[in-house]
């Protein structure tokens, strides 16, 4: 196991109440024989829960409880089948190794990548992360597949049947394979078609449509990306519902089932629902209960998973009117369609009879397509605002009948670019990253671990990308900017596993071999480690030649200079225009050199360093702060108490 002297270190996160709750955690811990650990049962769960006993030294029995739903009947259940933690810790290695390998992988090459590919006199960070990057690199090949598309004309022919039974519209459209590229082939058809009199072959087929799966957080975001919302403003409106207003169940979840032991709870639920007026048409009698992985509750596809769908919230749900009463707009519009989903997962199935016809002319086939709802079933739950699938119906015609086509005309069409994503689409992307992977057993491994990134941080990843200017919003759509894609592209070009979702895939199957005790955490550590310093010497030959602050000096420099220059009634060296260096040296010596130390660095010199303070260091403020750096270990810190650094224990 990694030894907790080599952790990158840590300390306790005091905003937002969190300092209040470590504090209660302490003290309660300190009577304490025995622990129960009851964070979420995957690998992340794991190291919160045992890492908050590592830090206040906890020596007691330490168990863990395991489950994915938090009805009454699960928890009792999971907590009379509690095992000892022992038996979890190659999860526990395995989560160590990760978040240690994060910090050297992504806080190494982010410096690097700053350092070596920030434009001179540009401030900020150009931030890279094996999440972080691969989601701007989905985001940057679709834009340059957009960019790079050239459009192709095609043709289809439309024309109108009558039958006995009544008129409709039918078109020769063939499949892309096959479609029509020259106008003249197309209009030959056209002519052929014109009065054109045959038998049709008609295939009527009932057929029955399940439910959807319930909403997890990925598909909520997804479909209020539709609606013009960011990830993260979905992920807020759903936590207010979660939190303030108990009306729903967890928001960042990451499955669409729920627990078989949640049956129990559709009846309550039902009946609150109902007692609304938009949903009391809706509410089923006796709701229909799907069972297993193409239902919507299932024990098995819950396994492993931390959180199940995101539903109403059986216990809070009394006086429901009043407290929807009270909700914002964006609140009211996601509970709406929180709600929808579940009623329609309880629904009977929507029933219908799809007809095909087709007529034959002379080998160019004209098709027609309708449908006969038989049960609206679930989809009488949808919101006006879901997509609508095409309802429209033909006459009551059968397979032999006589049509006549008339009105026949050429349309021309042309191919497109594949749609721009909106923040839920790019969330779902992450999701199903593994499409993006060409190697097989790499791909599965990604759809195993489903995508890259978490339901809690992929909003989170993406406003990071936003804030760094690598993507940006366009009307309902997330680009990336142009500095995004040339970040893209000088790392696909030099260094490409930086931007391939299969290198995370390469590290969830080393982090499995942890769990199965085929590899040792610290053998992964250490080869992510090497793999970053590999990466850190490519991206210094990125670098320009004269390193990073090579070129010319920041707009904002110039003006400065130029400024500095009239106002002092002096010439401005000849290169300060086109030299960085040049233009910098002038402003050091004429816009008052460097900043000397402040009064507070001085005085904690004096009393704390114990050291005598060089001349240099009297006159530069950043020389002062290198030499308290190395003379007081702890540094000086931002609040008056001097920081010193606290050893993380051994595992209980």
């Amino acid at each position: 196991m990694l030894k907790p002297e080599e952790f990158y270190p840590t300390r306790p996160d005091t905003a937002d109440g969190k300092g209040k709750r470590l504090v209660a955690i302490e003290k309660a811990l300190r009577d304490a024989g025995e622990v129960t650990i009851a964070t979420d049962c995957d690998r992340e769960g794991q190291l919160i829960g045992q890492s908050l006993l590592e830090h206040f030294g906890f020596r007691g029995t330490v168990w863990r409880a395991v489950f994915t739903a938090q009805d009454p009947k699960t928890l009792r259940e999971a907590f009379e089948a509690r095992r000892p933690n022992g038996e979890f810790a190659s999860l526990y290695a395995a989560a160590v190794a990760r978040q240690q390998s994060d910090q050297v992988y992504n806080l190494t090459l982010t410096r690097a990548a700053t350092v070596a590919l920030r434009k001179p006199g540009e401030r900020g960070v150009i931030g890279v992360g094996r999440v972080r990057t691969a989601a701007l690199a989905i985001a940057a090949r679709r834009e340059l597949e957009i960019l790079d598309f050239r459009p192709m004309a095609y043709f289809e022919v439309a024309a109108e049947a009558r039958a006995e039974a009544g008129a409709f519209a039918m078109r020769h459209a063939p499949e892309e394979e096959a479609r029509i590229g020259d106008r003249a082939q197309a209009e030959a058809i056209a002519d052929r078609a014109e009065g054109f009199e045959g038998p049709l072959a008609v295939r009527h087929a009932k057929q029955r449509r399940r439910p959807p799966r319930l909403l997890d957080l990925p598909a909520l975001q997804k479909r209020c990306g539709g609606w013009g919302w960011s990830a993260e403003r979905t992920l807020e409106r759903a936590q207010a519902l979660y939190e303030t207003h108990k009306l729903i169940t967890y928001p960042r979840a990451e499955a669409g089932w729920l627990a078989e032991a949640q049956i129990a709870d559709t009846g309550p639920i039902l009946a609150a629902l109902g007692g609304l007026e938009d949903y009391a048409p809706l509410v089923p009698r006796e709701p229909t209960v799907r069972k297993g992985k193409s239902g919507h509750f299932c024990d098995s596809c819950l396994a492993g998973v931390s959180h199940h769908a995101v539903v109403p919230n059986v216990n809070g749900l009394d006086g429901l009117a009043d407290r929807r009463g009270r909700l914002s707009d964006d609140e009211a519009r996601l509970f709406d369609l929180i709600a929808r989903a579940y009623i329609a997962a309880l629904l009977p199935d929507h029933e219908f009879e799809a007809t095909t016809a087709t007529l034959d002319v002379g080998g160019a086939a004209f098709v027609a397509r309708g449908r006969v709802v038989l049960a609206q079933g679930w989809r009488a739950a949808r919101s006006e605002e879901d997509e609508k699938e095409d309802d429209r119906e033909l006459p009551a015609i059968s397979d032999g009948d006589t049509a006549r086509l008339s009105g026949a005309s050429v349309e021309a069409k042309e191919t497109r670019p594949p749609p721009r994503f909106h923040e839920g689409a790019l969330i779902e992307a992450m999701q199903n990253a593994w499409k993006f992977v060409d190697d097989e057993a790499l791909a599965d491994r990604l759809r195993d671990a489903k995508g890259i990134g978490t339901p809690a941080t992929r909003a989170s990843i993406i406003e990071g990308l936003k804030a760094q200017d690598m993507l940006r919003k366009k009307g309902k759509h997330i680009v990336p900017t142009e500095a995004g894609i040339a970040l893209y592209r000088l790392l696909a070009d030099n260094v490409p596993s930086l931007v391939d979702p299969g290198t995370t895939a390469r590290w969830e199957l080393r982090l499995d071999e942890i769990l199965t005790g085929q590899a040792r955490a610290e053998e992964v550590w250490a080869e992510i480690a090497a793999a970053a310093a590999a990466h850190v010497e490519r991206l210094r030959a990125c670098a320009p030649e004269g390193g990073a602050r090579s070129g010319g000096p920041t707009d904002k420099m110039l003006a400065a200079a130029r400024r500095i220059a009239a106002d002092r009634k002096i010439a401005l060296p000849e290169d300060a225009a086109t030299s960085f260096k040049a233009c910098k040296a002038f402003l050091d010596e004429y816009a008052g050199g460097p900043r000397p130390p402040s009064a507070r660095q001085l005085a904690f010199v004096a009393g704390e360093a114990g050291a005598t303070l060089p001349a240099e260091a009297r006159a530069d403020a950043a020389a002062c702060s290198a030499f308290i750096d190395a003379h007081s270990p702890g540094g000086m810190p931002r609040g008056g108490k001097r920081r010193r650094p606290r050893r993380r224990r051994a595992a209980p």
